[in-house]
């Protein structure tokens, strides 16, 4: 079947079309208007991103792309509470899409309690209630998007709350690149047997174990395994180099495709630290004589930051692609429904 058929198949809510247009996302983003004058910045030492699922990914990719820039320590939190540290020099972005996330509004309650400094970002919903009521800065996220398809939206919103509160100093000319970047990667990747589409034929029939590097690409191994599970409806698993290499690695020893048919994806990087190159060769080559497939993903852009979130977009195509081609709907989150459902009870 044509992408087109099978789109028209197993795709009703279309979310092709909004993977496509996510480059729009960013441009709201970009142009979104929001006041965070009731912020005092002098008195931050830490910054806390709390959020669930798709609304916390966001913080996640935040860490990676700012690791040579941000000066302040920042944490993502997905949690009913806070930190013991969180105090009056936090900065805590309560991220909730819905603004009806349990985990996030408990948070937010306690960080009013232990008098943090507080912005949400929201579509509405309790959050918003809370914000409304307390006075708290509000960035308001556009609607309609299942969160996890609004990453494009919670990213670069995030990253401008934190340019306007001047703790960064990435210009705007990364955010116009991707923009760029986004539209043309989806025109490519909306294109019969591209190259998202061939990668994800791969993986139909097997189960993927994504490695990436910690505190440089773990953002992108760790969305690409949530999308895989929540897109293509399936397992998957992610570790990072080095530390899989201190356990993991051995499990490899007894692989058998009897039990488990596994194929490795390496997310790779160019500035990786040489030992860690090192560790994706000698790693590659013990799986190989496993008789284990890898396919390694990697970007040609020209910064590091443009590599990020060209691989990210390319890795959420690659999962919409696996779910379609496996006769899933990319939409449908029965088990999450259900659950929410049964701790509402």
């Amino acid at each position: 079947m044509t992408i087109t058929e099978l789109v028209k198949k197993y795709d009703p809510e279309n979310q092709f079309e909004v993977l496509k247009n996510s480059y729009q996302q960013i441009e709201y983003a970009k142009n979104n208007q929001y006041d965070l004058a009731g912020i005092d910045t002098s008195k931050i030492k830490n910054i806390i991103v709390s959020g669930l699922g798709g609304s916390a990914i966001s913080g996640d990719l935040m860490v990676n792309f700012l690791q040579n820039e941000i000066a302040l320590p920042m944490q993502v939190n997905r949690n009913y509470s806070l930190p013991n540290y969180a105090n009056e020099s936090t900065l805590l972005l309560a991220s909730s899409y819905s603004g009806n996330t349990e985990e996030t509004i408990s948070v937010l309650n306690e960080a009013l309690k232990r008098k943090c400094q507080i912005i949400c970002l929201t579509t509405g919903g309790t959050v918003k209630e809370i914000a409304d009521r307390e006075k708290l800065p509000t960035v308001i996220l556009q609607k309609g998007f299942q969160p996890r398809y609004s990453l494009g939206l919670s990213f670069f919103s995030l990253l401008k709350v934190l340019q306007t509160l001047r703790l960064v100093t990435t210009s705007q000319e990364i955010i116009d690149k991707t923009i760029l970047l986004w539209k043309k990667r989806g025109e490519e990747f909306s294109t019969e047997n591209n190259y998202s589409f061939q990668v994800a034929e791969k993986l139909v029939g097997f189960l993927p174990v994504i490695y990436s590097t910690a505190d440089l690409t773990s953002s992108v191994g760790n969305r690409f395994k949530c999308q895989i599970n929540e897109n293509s409806k399936m397992h998957a698993f992610h570790n990072a180099f080095p530390e899989l290499n201190h356990n993991e690695i051995i499990g490899w020893e007894t692989y058998d495709e009897r039990v488990a048919k596994l194929k490795a994806v390496f997310i790779e990087e160019v500035t990786t630290h040489s030992q860690i190159k090192k560790r994706f060769t000698i790693t590659s080559e013990l799986l190989t004589k496993a008789g284990v497939e890898i396919i390694s993903l990697s970007s040609a852009e020209a910064s590091f930051q443009e590599r990020l979130l060209d691989l990210i977009y390319l890795t959420d195509w690659i999962s919409y692609y696996l779910a379609i081609q496996r006769g899933k709907d990319p939409s449908e989150i029965e088990y999450i429904h259900l659950l929410k459902k049964r701790l509402a009870e």
